[in-house]
């Protein structure tokens, strides 16, 4: 009965954090101040037929996992094929043309898809699209942090919300603009991606690769800020695993830790081991929480109950994350597109 109740004060609670009572219009909450929904590799076929499906789905967050393709310098998009594509994105960069083209495109085509898809919808939600570097850049293949940039503005142009915005010509680091809560509100970041990169399984199993995604972005945005051109950086790097206190400390040189303000590690981890994550709302970083459904009482990774997830949202944003991600594809976008006010 203890654990019914509990579930049940959870899914009133997250019913009350984004009701709006008769008429009335409530300002719009800063992008640091939700908790939000996403889907966890959502260019698999199996979740989504098209990719343009997964971006009609409401969620908050969409995966990529992307190689890059040293023998035909290319963006590959793909679980476990580094030498082709596997993925849901189409031949189509027109709206007319989505939902009806050959699939398995690479990641040029998947942003080509997304500025289709804007045109239709150029009032949508803010969109997080994380890209999970699954081996790595290969900047001597011509494919690193430069060209990654020149593909994402070529492909989107304005409709990114880069770190340049962010820092609005007002502070030196991402991590005060961060602590000074400089980011914009939901309702300004309408039309808007915003691209998160995270290493890769196969970097981080590579016992000859040491300098893995996160870092090598992380000196990208340095330099780029002391050439005056951060204009260019198209992306946020992520801390990636969950720890207790500041990860920054222990993983990076002191140049590049003010350029991180994403931080993405595993619920379960975060709220059954106790970590105080505060630390992450209380400076305004953006924490995402992965495999929400393993967070004790563990609930379906595919297709919980609507007030499953109700509740699970609630609890996570108690608990100060910025998006909870889970293979919920199933689910109804009234149900993925579920905001809730954070911690």
């Amino acid at each position: 009965m203890r654990v019914l109740g509990r579930m049940a004060a959870l899914v009133g609670a997250a019913a009350m954090l984004v009701a709006i009572p008769g008429n009335a219009r409530a300002a719009s909450p800063k992008f640091s101040e939700t908790t939000t929904i996403g889907t966890h590799n959502a260019y698999e076929k199996g979740k989504y037929t098209y990719w343009a499906q997964a971006l009609d789905s409401g969620a908050s967050l969409l995966e990529l996992d992307v190689y890059a393709d040293s023998v035909s310098r290319r963006w590959r998009v793909s679980h476990d094929k580094p030498l082709a594509n596997d993925n849901n994105c189409e031949y189509a960069d027109e709206p007319s043309e989505l939902y009806s083209k050959d699939r398995n495109q690479d990641l040029g085509s998947c942003l080509d898809n997304m500025a289709a898809w804007n045109q239709l919808h150029p009032d949508h939600a803010p969109i997080v699209v994380k890209v999970e570097m699954k081996a790595g850049f290969n900047n001597d293949a011509g494919l690193g942090p430069d060209e990654f940039d020149t593909l994402v503005s070529k492909k989107l142009g304005s409709s990114v919300y880069k770190p340049s915005d962010l820092l609005g010509g007002s502070y030196s680091s991402l991590d005060a603009a961060a602590k000074a809560n400089a980011w914009p509100t939901r309702d300004a970041l309408k039309g808007k991606f915003v691209f998160e990169l995270i290493p890769g399984t196969v970097e981080e199993s590579n016992p000859l690769d040491s300098y893995w995604t996160d870092e090598e972005y992380g000196d990208h945005l340095r330099d780029l800020y002391a050439a005056g051109r951060i204009g260019e950086a198209q992306a946020f790097p992520a801390v990636l695993g969950a720890a207790n206190g500041d990860p920054r400390t222990s993983r990076y040189d002191a140049s590049i830790r003010p350029w991180f303000v994403f931080f993405d590690g595993d619920a379960a981890t975060y709220v059954n081991s106790g970590y105080d994550t505060s630390f992450y709302s209380t400076n305004h970083y953006i924490l995402i929480m992965t495999d929400a459904y393993g967070v004790s009482p563990a609930i379906s990774s595919t297709n919980p109950t609507d007030a499953e997830v109700a509740a699970r949202l609630a609890l996570l944003a108690k608990d100060h994350a910025s998006i909870i991600t889970s293979d919920w594809s199933a689910k109804s976008a009234s149900v993925l597109g579920s905001v809730a006010t954070r911690g």
